[in-house]
């Protein structure tokens, strides 16, 4: 088997680098060499993964320390007992041993026991599962490493934003999207068919499981989040379930009543008018929103406001009827009184 290169070498930085310059020439050679883009090429894989692995010990400050110090002999048992950190495999018990930061050798008998426990108490909570943790348990044990010292790591998420209309985020369906990072970039060179729920507002995530960074030696790939950005649509708001738009009616609509075709997501629906209705007036059509993404049964309102549409350029013959009209409803204000 070849030796493993150096991991500052995989990625083309020094061993003074700090933690943005790893996380972007990761990147970098991640986009070069993501299998996505190289089907069927074997090399193109191979350094895809010897990349992931680097970046996955180098990016995380306690495996650095240990690489710095062992090389790669921290964790592929090369480095004393069955590796830096070994184990023995008695059932129901075994040995722990790890190399020290000066070259001194430790090890720890125990009987029993969870031995994430055990690893906490030795470490004094330094040890936890999760993917924000230096380490992930042992072979036989937990997530971590497996019988032969081979160092696993499950892949991490990858967050993508994607561009859909205001009527694929109202009714949802199938669409074929190309992904792009914060940057604007064509993540991995390729289109992807994804399913927009019904009812996703701007800023949701769509979650697409196993679809982020693989993982490394038998680890589980990481999942896609796709942060949706909702368009707009001329003539309606959202704002979360229920929508607002308006309508323009006639003068004498407004006074006499009558009524108005209102535009809905949906189609046209007529709405009646009320005599003496005032500009700003909100209608309220019930249902006529968007679905919840919780309950498909529910759905928000629209919100219609009305605008009064005031006459222009006027006849001779209507202007002498709408003074007529004011003289009439002076006459009726002072009969009243």
């Amino acid at each position: 088997m070849a030796a493993k290169r150096d991991y500052y070498d995989v990625l083309g930085i020094s061993r003074s680098a700090d933690k943005g310059t790893i996380k972007r020439a990761y990147r970098k050679l991640a986009k070069k060499y993501h299998p996505d883009t190289n089907a069927g090429n074997a090399q193109a894989e191979e350094k895809f993964k010897e990349a992931t692995e680097a970046y996955n010990v180098l990016s995380d400050p306690e495996k650095k320390k240990l690489y710095d110090q062992f090389g790669h002999a921290a964790f592929d048992g090369s480095a004393g007992g069955s590796g830096a950190y070994g184990y023995g495999s008695e059932p129901g018990g075994g040995t722990y041993s790890y190399n020290g930061p000066n070259g001194s050798f430790h090890e720890y008998h125990f009987e029993g026991g969870d031995m994430d426990d055990i690893l906490k108490n030795i470490f004094g909570g330094g040890f936890s599962e999760g993917a924000g943790s230096g380490f992930h348990g042992f072979g036989g044990f937990g997530k971590g490493f497996s019988g032969g010292g081979n160092f696993r790591q499950d892949g991490s998420d990858v967050t993508a934003e994607i561009d859909v209309t205001f009527d694929e985020a109202a009714f949802g369906g199938d669409k074929v999207i190309r992904l792009s990072d914060a940057q604007g970039s064509n993540v991995a060179g390729k289109s992807l068919k994804v399913h927009i729920p019904a009812g996703i507002s701007d800023g949701k995530s769509i979650r697409l499981r196993g679809k982020g960074m693989p993982g490394v030696s038998g680890g589980k790939a990481g999942d896609l989040l796709l942060k949706v950005r909702v368009g707009k649509r001329p003539g309606f708001e959202r704002k979360d379930m229920d929508v607002y738009s308006k309508v323009t009616i006639p003068f004498t609509t407004a006074v006499l009543g009558g009524e108005a075709v209102v535009q809905t997501l949906t189609g046209r629906v007529v709405c009646k008018i009320n005599p003496g209705t005032q500009s700003g007036t909100k209608i309220r059509l019930k249902g006529k929103g968007i679905v919840s993404m919780k309950d498909a049964g529910r759905y928000g309102d629209q919100y219609v406001t009305v605008q009064i549409d005031v006459p222009k350029n006027l006849s001779n013959e209507a202007k002498r009827k709408l003074k007529e009209f004011e003289a009439a409803c002076r006459n009726g204000s002072r009969g009243a009184a």
